[in-house]
């Protein structure tokens, strides 16, 4: 009875009290030939019928809702999942499948909820490292001033170092108010088929002073008339954070070169510097979010400026890869789709 359908229920019971009546009008008759009698007896009959018909569905109704409150608290507690009916032509059975649905749907978005708040407390976690040093080098110089007197010397080196720790924590939110912005959608990169040079060019601007202190040469080659569909803004950015990478980890003296190479699908532009180079262990994990080698840490900056390349160019339909070996340097490739 579980597994029937109501409407063949009815049916049944129907056919079943039609039958049984003319069987009975037709036997009473034949005997007794009396029609009020009969017409009695198959009013008894009739409300038989209908008070069993009362039973089985009010036994089928009290099945369903009892499955459909353990289903709901199944759902609502996060347990198991509840199961389909196997015949899927009843009406139950559909409400079951739908009620399966809502289930898995329920289930995704607490996975995402969780993955969510996992994401929220390691980011957290991530800021709350990068913050605690620049804040207490802050405590222990302002500390320090207003301890003891010191010459003019002093108190200039003390502010400069004030400066250089209120700088990185510039740093630190401008970059992360610009991660942010990109992964909740508050910007929406725009591509245009613009010249990729005046890209480059963009972003070279912000390295030229950086190269020259270090006598470091920059050698770049690009096609003049090379035009690509991008975010000439927000491209230059993330090659930017490659080049600025490039000049912090290449010695005094060495070359960073950047070439473009045109495919049929991509353009793929390099830059390639003479640094540390990266061990091929590591190659995968530099590209997390406030990821730094354990060599380079007195080198200015927090760890997010490969991160936001990477998100940058992914955004646009393309991706960064790199080749680096120990003591020859590295080369960034990123890859641009050209349309």
């Amino acid at each position: 009875m579980r597994r029937m359908p109501v409407k063949t229920m009815f049916l049944l019971v129907e056919a079943g009290a039609a039958v049984s009546m003319l069987a009975l009008t037709f036997l009473l008759s034949a005997v007794t030939g009396r029609v009020l009698l009969a017409g009695a007896l198959l009013t008894v009959c009739a409300l038989g019928w209908l008070f069993l018909l009362t039973l089985f569905f009010a036994k089928r109704l009290s099945q369903f809702t009892s499955g459909l409150c353990q289903t709901m608290d199944n759902m609502i507690s996060g347990g198991e999942e509840p199961a389909r009916a196997e015949d899927r032509e009843t009406i139950f059975a559909r409400i079951s499948y739908r009620l399966s649905r809502l289930y898995g749907i329920l289930q995704e978005n607490r996975r995402r909820v969780d993955e969510e708040r996992r994401e929220l407390q390691r980011l957290v976690s991530d800021i709350s490292h990068q913050v605690k040093t620049p804040v207490a080098n802050l405590k222990m110089v302002t500390d320090t001033l207003l301890a003891k007197p010191v010459t003019e010397q002093e108190r200039r080196d003390f502010l400069q170092g004030i400066r250089g720790q209120t700088d990185k924590l510039e740093f630190l939110v401008q970059s992360m108010g610009k991660a942010s912005r990109l992964e909740t959608g508050a910007v929406t990169l725009e591509k245009k088929d613009v010249p990729l040079l005046d890209t480059l060019a963009q972003a070279m601007s912000g390295i030229v002073y950086g190269a020259e202190q270090k006598g470091i040469s920059v050698e770049v080659q690009c096609p003049d008339d090379l035009r690509v569909s991008h975010d000439s803004k927000w491209t230059a950015e993330a090659l930017f954070n490659l080049l600025d990478n490039a000049v912090k980890y290449t010695p005094a003296g060495g070359k960073i070169s950047v070439s473009v190479e045109q495919w049929e699908m991509h353009v793929k532009l390099d830059v390639t510097d003479t640094g540390k180079g990266i061990p091929e262990s590591r190659q995968a994990a530099i590209f997390r979010r406030f990821y730094r080698e354990e060599e380079v840490h007195d080198q200015p900056g927090v760890g997010i400026g490969l991160y936001l390349a990477r998100e940058i160019v992914t955004r646009q339909g393309g991706y960064i890869k790199v080749t680096s070996e120990v003591g020859r340097g590295s080369t960034f490739s990123v890859f641009l789709p050209r349309r």
